[in-house]
């Protein structure tokens, strides 16, 4: 018998121990950004990879699934240092601890580079920067949409441009953020919504001046397939004057700055004003010049003889149309002489080839019983009997001799 004085231990599975811990992992640690150096990276056949994040005094097993990897903006190799963004599990099947990386970037200024090499030379070969892509931009827009912070200076500086410049523009903001992460997403996202809307003439996207890492949503590829993509033409205003960024290559304009885009986008009304002035002064010329002129003519008109003695023209008006007229009766009276002829003509030979005037010529029509007409001596049978049709009256015959080399003898009228 067991000693009831004992307490009885529980006993647990070693599956259900490592879902606890796991359940622990998730309740304690929220998705963050872990930064270390990419040891034995692999990319399995599945699409999804697998490494191991280390630093000088630890190592942490990763794996990121293939639709995250997909967005991948570099090519990531052993030994590069980078942030990767993740929650901590355990891999229940070997019992380990692991992150599960959902997004990842180089760290530091040396990696972006190369990331934006990298992102650079593939989007290059896919036609993204081709110029036979960009489009011209509208030459007075209506409506601009604009792909940036509501909180940056960036936005104000463009809004007091156009209020300088050109008045008349509406501007349609689609706030976004432009940095840290899912600020690429949303940049991408306004795009295609402007695009798909088609409520806007031109989109500018951008933001103001910092760093690489600052800069860095408009360098990710969703940005860059966005731009090209879009229905309608896009500047990429982002706030730097040296380097170019990924949206810089692949929009249709790039311009240095915020407030620049909207310098090269709208037309100066003072311009535009003078213009006008300029237009004015020249119609007005143009106008001056054509009054000379109709008034020389009219000058000339008012000068020659018809005016002077317009009962002349008239009178020799007159003259000319009695003249017209009486040719106009010859012509006719002569057209209608010929006609008549011609009538007369195919009258005559109507008469001359009717079938009963060839009768009364002494030609016969000559049938079978059958009423058919012959034409040869062949086409008579012996003792048949023929039906001949005179100019006056008929005769019945029978075929008594049949003669096929008969031939006409003169003939008496």
């Amino acid at each position: 018998m067991p000693d009831k004085s004992i307490p009885i231990e529980q006993i647990v599975s070693v599956t259900e121990i490592t879902r606890e811990i796991k359940k622990l992992f998730r309740e304690s640690f929220a998705t963050q950004w872990i930064e270390g150096e990419l040891s034995g990276y692999k990319r399995h056949g599945s699409g999804h990879h697998y490494f191991t994040l280390k630093d000088a005094g630890a190592q942490l097993a990763c794996a990121m699934w293939r639709s995250s990897a997909s967005r991948l903006n570099f090519h990531p190799e052993d030994g590069m240092k980078v942030q990767a963004w993740g929650q901590l599990d355990v891999y229940e099947p070997q019992g380990r601890y692991q992150l599960i990386v959902a997004q990842m970037r180089p760290a530091g200024i040396g990696e972006l580079q190369k990331a934006f090499e990298a992102l650079k030379q593939k989007l290059q070969k896919e036609g993204l920067f081709d110029l036979d892509h960009k489009r011209p931009l509208p030459v007075y827009p209506n409506r601009i949409g604009l792909v940036t912070s509501e909180s940056g200076a960036a936005l104000q500086d463009m809004k007091n441009i156009a209020a300088r410049r050109w008045p008349a523009a509406e501007l349609v903001l689609s706030p976004v953020h432009v940095q840290g992460a899912g600020a690429a997403e949303e940049i991408a996202a306004a795009i295609r919504k402007f695009s798909d809307q088609h409520a806007v003439d031109v989109i500018v996207t951008g933001r103001g001046g910092g760093s690489l890492e600052d800069l860095w949503a408009f360098n990710e590829a969703v940005v860059a397939y966005a731009i090209f993509h879009s229905s309608i033409p896009v500047v990429s205003a982002v706030g730097h004057e040296v380097d170019f960024t990924i949206a810089d290559l692949t929009a249709d304009l790039r311009a240095p700055t915020p407030s620049a885009a909207m310098e090269l986008i709208l037309p100066d009304r003072r311009e535009i004003a003078r213009l006008v002035l300029e237009y004015q002064a020249r119609i007005q010329r143009s106008v001056k010049e054509l009054l000379r002129y109709y008034r020389s003519e009219f000058n000339k008109l008012s000068s020659h003889w018809a005016l002077r003695e317009p009962v002349n023209v008239i009178r020799s008006a007159a003259q000319r149309t009695d003249e017209l007229q009486s040719r106009l009766f010859s012509t006719h009276t002569r057209v209608l002489r010929d006609k008549q002829a011609s009538l007369l003509r195919v009258r005559d030979l109507l008469f001359a080839y009717h079938p009963q005037a060839v009768l009364e010529r002494g030609y016969a029509v000559v049938r079978d019983s059958a009423g058919n007409i012959l034409r040869s001596a062949s086409d008579a049978a012996p003792a048949s009997r023929l039906d001949i049709t005179l100019a006056r009256g008929g005769l019945t015959a029978e075929v008594k001799e049949i003669d096929t080399d008969r031939k006409l003898a003169h003939v008496k009228s």
